[in-house]
């Protein structure tokens, strides 16, 4: 939906990971040769480490020597993992860590709980979304990164950690005992039935369970009379490989290709074809993506499109058309190293060059070379090169140059908007004046926000925010629907006003086939250039 796009991103959040990612599940090992050039390596080592002006140890040194190593490829996906590193990987990639149970975020320097996650130590001791933790263990942490707060709150399975909680609206300081344990963060936060038998799905990340959250989403809206399906990749930056080929399994016919890789070594080269017949075989459905769609995202859009079992909306996806493999070093991090290329079905590359270290968003595509064209199952032009195409491009809309220009006017001042947003809708919900979640933004809540921006030092003219009022209205909607009604709430607030879904569920109603919702999207469809 529209708030995981680039300009809600650039305002008020940050990629799990930058660039989109694909890796192999586990560690791969490896060996180190030795020869000349290793003779060579070490005495340059032991030179710097003996007469360098300034004393660094051997330990920073080889770090520092395998960082410059991997950034001399000039690969943004390719990168030293350090030990830390490597475990928030591989927590992504499981979708398991060990802590409470709460999505927390800073505001004003304290630690805020943005929503506590169902079934976890956090929501079952009565902690709520809005609630501003001043102590953990008795320790104030006021001024902590979110880092450094997720280290105070995770542990080992069974121990407990004390909370001290102030609650809008509670004069009284709150006093919590949770005890630690392994959380489950799914992939699909949200399966829903909109109108006229269209279900929406969206998926979050390509982590260890996927697929199966993925196929008991779907099932659960077939149950209750889904008769087609919009599957949301927006924002998705990949994740495991096999899980991206498990998911493509859930909607191809027995065979059909999924993807290939080719690398340089035997074990980097490898066809994905799908073992089993589709579950819902009779199911119309339409994904959708948009530059932040990358890496399994793509592989699963490429495979969908190729094989005309999917109409495609949205904005051309990121383009990352490499995968990696992960190997252990001895100091228990590991170097991520791009092994190999991927191609869809058809036999398109779809990665996009990159400018040397640029992983953060997709670069712009040359307009000015033609991309080369494939052809579909059934023979309709897909293009390679520069991220997948849609079927149907959304068109920019107008309002778009007044967000960016707003998103540029705020600058470094985005953790001040933040804390001016959260300020604001939680005064709301103390003093209780918002009754419903379908409330309307009007001209006197955007001029309260302006003026606590203001008060914060935040620098930016009355005129760009006036002209950037579309998207402040959806920010004010979002954020006090989340802190004053909850999660599901701002969800289904931020479905309501997403354009891209309204326009999917439109092509879509009514569709009975997927080669009828194919022949809807033809009549639409601009020119492949």
């Amino acid at each position: 939906m529209r708030s995981r796009g680039l300009l809600a991103g650039v305002v008020l959040s940050c990629a799990l990971v930058s660039g989109g990612w694909l890796v192999k599940r586990g560690l791969v090992g490896t060996t180190v040769p030795r020869g000349s050039n290793a003779r060579m390596f070490e005495q340059v080592f032991q030179r710097i480490a003996r007469d360098y002006v300034d004393t660094l140890s051997d330990s920073v040194l080889y770090s520092r020597a395998v960082d410059g190593l991997v950034t001399e490829l000039h690969d943004p996906h390719s990168s030293y993992l350090s030990p830390q590193t490597l475990a928030r990987l591989s927590e992504r990639t499981s979708g398991k860590y060990v802590g409470v149970g709460a999505s927390i975020d800073v505001r004003d320097g304290w630690l805020t709980i943005v929503a506590p996650l169902p079934g976890g130590p956090a929501v079952e001791a009565g902690i709520r979304t809005g609630d501003r933790v001043v102590k953990v263990d008795g320790k104030p942490i006021h001024d902590l990164t979110v880092e450094e707060a997720q280290k105070l709150l995770r542990g080992v399975p069974g121990t407990k950690v004390k909370v001290t909680i102030e609650r809008p609206g509670v004069a009284t300081p709150l006093e919590f005992s949770l005890t630690r344990r392994e959380i489950t963060v799914r992939s699909v936060q949200h399966a829903k039935l909109l109108s006229n038998g269209v279900g929406y799905v969206a998926l979050s990340i390509f982590s260890k369970e996927s697929a199966a959250d993925l196929r008991r989403a779907i099932d659960s809206l077939r149950r209750v009379g889904m008769k087609s399906l919009i599957f949301d990749l927006r924002g998705d930056p990949g994740g495991l490989l096999d899980q991206g080929v498990a998911v493509a399994d859930l909607f191809l016919d027995t065979g059909e290709s999924i993807v290939s890789m080719r690398g340089r070594t035997a074990d980097a080269s490898r066809s994905y074809v799908d073992r089993s017949p589709q579950v819902w075989p009779n199911l119309p459905i339409a994904v959708l993506v948009d530059s932040n769609s990358a890496s399994a995202s793509e592989i699963v859009a490429g495979a969908l499109q190729d094989h005309d079992r999917a109409v495609l909306l949205g904005t051309t996806t990121y383009g990352k058309g490499s995968a990696q493999n992960v190997f252990p070093l001895s100091d228990g991090g590991a170097v991520k190293l791009t092994t190999a290329l991927w191609y869809t079905p058809s036999g398109r590359s779809i990665n996009r060059k990159m400018a040397d270290g640029d992983s953060d968003s997709a670069p712009a595509v040359d307009t000015t070379k033609p991309r080369p064209r494939y052809k579909t199952d059934d023979g309709r032009t897909v293009l390679g090169g520069g991220g997948i195409t849609p079927d149907i491009v959304f068109p920019t809309s107008s309002i778009v140059a007044a967000d960016t220009a707003f998103a540029r006017a705020l600058g470094k001042q985005v953790p001040k908007f933040s804390d001016a947003l959260t300020d604001y809708a939680l005064s709301l919900k103390v003093s209780g004046a918002i009754k419903s979640p379908d409330f309307v933004v009007t001209p006197a809540m955007r001029d309260e926000l302006l003026r606590r921006m203001r008060a914060r030092g935040i620098t930016v003219d009355s005129a760009t925010y006036a002209r950037a009022g579309g998207l402040i209205d959806r920010f004010i909607g979002n954020e006090i629907a989340r802190y004053v009604f909850g999660g599901e709430a701002e969800f289904n607030r931020r479905l309501r006003d997403d354009e891209m879904v309204t326009k999917a569920v439109q092509l879509m109603s009514g569709a009975t086939t997927q080669r009828e919702l194919l022949e809807r999207a033809a009549k639409e469809r601009k020119p492949a250039r």
